[in-house]
This record gives C-alpha cells, structure tokens and sequence, in this order.
C-alpha cells in the first residue's frame, strides 16, 4: 500500500473514531500533509518528490502562509505554482491575501509533472527566511 493511501486511510479511521470528541478546529496531524507551515519555516525545508507526486504543505501554525514559486526558480518547462492559483509570481504578490492565504488547520497542494529544482517563499514570511525547496525526480 503505498504512503498516501495508506495515510488517507488511517486519517478517515481516526476521523470516525474522534467524531464528536470536540477536538479544537483548525489543527492538523503531522500525516495529513508533506510539508509543515509553521512560525516563519517550512518544515522540512528541503523536500524530494517524484515525477507525478502531488506534494502537500498543512499549515499547523497559528497564521496564514502561502506557497509561492519563485518564478525564475522552477524548471524552464515547469508550470508555475502558488497556493491561490496564480499564474505568475507577480499576480501571486498582488493578490496577497486575498487569494493564497493557507490560513491554520488548512492544506495546498500541488502536483510536479517535471523533474528538476522548485524553489518557493511564504509571502509574509520571506524576509524571516520562510523559504523551502522541492527537489522532483525521474
């Protein structure tokens, strides 16, 4: 079974199983996605995928972040990606936060279709160093 299936199942048992427990909203198990947000990091900061792989950040922190590419950063054939769905770098900035925003106990994805080196920044965060990496292979 691979790891998603396996964590898609295991999320649903202990969601049937937790329901009606009055669990606080807004958090996020550690298995829900690839990626952690949380203060001013991605964590891990570096991340390895494979071509086809949809990687998933959760943010479990206490303020919203977003996943942003940088634009001259990504493959030359890769399309862009920002949580929001912008379509470039820019529109990314210009819409901040109204389009985005990953706001706490929320997730984004995306799925890599071309190997190489992602670079990508929380808006908000950059200047504190919230900056991570997708490294996709063949």
């Amino acid at each position: 079974m691979n790891r998603r299936t396996f964590l898609a199942t295991a999320g649903a048992a202990a969601a049937v199983g937790l329901a009606g427990c009055g669990a606080a909203g807004g958090s996020l198990s550690e298995t829900a996605y690839d990626v952690g947000m949380v203060h001013n990091a991605f964590q891990p900061v570096e991340f390895e995928a494979s071509v086809g792989d949809t990687v998933v950040w959760g943010n479990s922190g206490s303020r919203g972040h977003s996943v942003t590419a940088y634009g001259n950063m990504i493959p030359e054939d890769a399309a862009y990606f920002a949580s929001g769905g912008a379509a470039s770098q820019k529109e990314a900035v210009s819409n901040w936060p109204d389009e985005g925003n990953v706001r706490p106990g929320e997730t984004y994805s995306y799925t890599f279709e071309v190997p190489g080196e992602y670079r990508y920044y929380c808006i908000p965060h950059e200047a504190a160093g919230m900056k991570g990496t997708v490294v996709v292979t063949e």
